[in-house]
C-alpha cells in the first residue's frame, strides 16, 4: 500500500466529525445492549427498530493504536471496505482508525473515545455467501492484535448468529472471521470459517 493511498484517506476523514459519529455509534450499541440486558424477555424476543436487516461488528482492544479494516464480500462478489463504503445491500457505517481522529478538545479539555470498532450493515436480503475479513491495515506498536467479529440479525428481532475472535500477528495480515450463507427470506442455512482472501485479490 502506497504512501499516497494513506495520504488521500487521512484527507477524506475530519477528526471532528469522526469522533462525533464514533461516540454516536458506541452509544446506540450500548443502548441496545443494556435494553437487552435488563429485559430477560427481549432477549429472546425483543423487537430492535432498525433499517438493517443484519449488523456486522469488528471490534479490538480499547486505546489500541493499531488500524484494523472490516472487508465484506456478498454473494455477487462485490466488496464492501473504507474505499467502497456503499456496494449493493451493504454499507460501512463506521471507518475506525485505531486512536486517528479520537481525540478532540471541548472547552479546553481533551476527550478521547477509547473504543474500536467497525459496523457493516446489511439492508435486505439477497441469498447465498457473504464473506467477512478482517485486514491488518497499519501498526503504530508493531504489536498482534486480536479482534472480535460479531454477526446479528436485528430485524425484526435480534439475535447473534455468530461470535468469534481473529488473530491478527502483524501488518498486512488479512483473516477471515466467518463465511455465513442467506436463503431467500433472509434465514441464514450456513455458517464456516474457510479461509477466503479479498484484499490481495483486489490489488492484483
Amino acid at each position: 500500500m502506497g504512501i499516497s493511498r494513506k495520504k488521500n484517506r487521512e484527507a477524506e476523514s475530519d477528526p471532528f466529525y469522526d469522533m462525533l459519529f464514533n461516540m454516536l455509534i458506541a452509544f446506540i450499541f450500548c443502548f441496545v445492549i443494556a435494553i437487552l440486558a435488563f429485559n430477560p424477555k427481549a432477549n429472546k424476543n425483543g423487537d430492535i427498530p432498525a433499517h438493517a436487516e443484519y449488523m456486522i461488528t469488528v471490534s479490538w482492544p480499547d486505546m489500541n493504536p493499531n488500524d484494523l479494516d472490516t472487508w465484506v464480500e456478498d454473494p455477487s462478489g462485490k466488496y464492501v471496505w473504507f474505499r467502497q463504503r456503499d456496494s449493493g445491500l451493504m454499507h460501512l457505517d463506521r471507518d475506525d482508525r485505531g486512536m486517528v481522529g479520537d481525540t478532540l478538545i471541548v472547552d479546553g479539555k481533551e476527550i478521547v473515545n477509547p473504543i474500536n470498532q467497525e459496523i457493516v450493515s446489511i439492508r435486505g436480503f439477497a441469498p447465498g455467501e457473504y464473506t467477512v475479513n478482517v485486514h491488518y491495515y497499519d501498526s503504530k506498536d508493531l504489536k498482534p492484535v486480536e479482534a472480535s467479529v460479531s454477526v446479528m440479525k436485528v430485524n425484526p428481532r435480534a439475535e447473534v448468529v455468530y461470535f468469534g475472535t481473529v488473530q491478527l500477528a502483524r501488518k498486512g495480515d488479512e483473516k477471515t472471521a466467518v463465511r455465513f450463507t442467506l436463503g431467500n427470506s433472509g434465514e441464514v442455512l450456513n455458517i464456516n470459517t474457510l479461509p477466503k482472501t479479498m484484499v490481495e485479490r483486489t490489488q492484483q
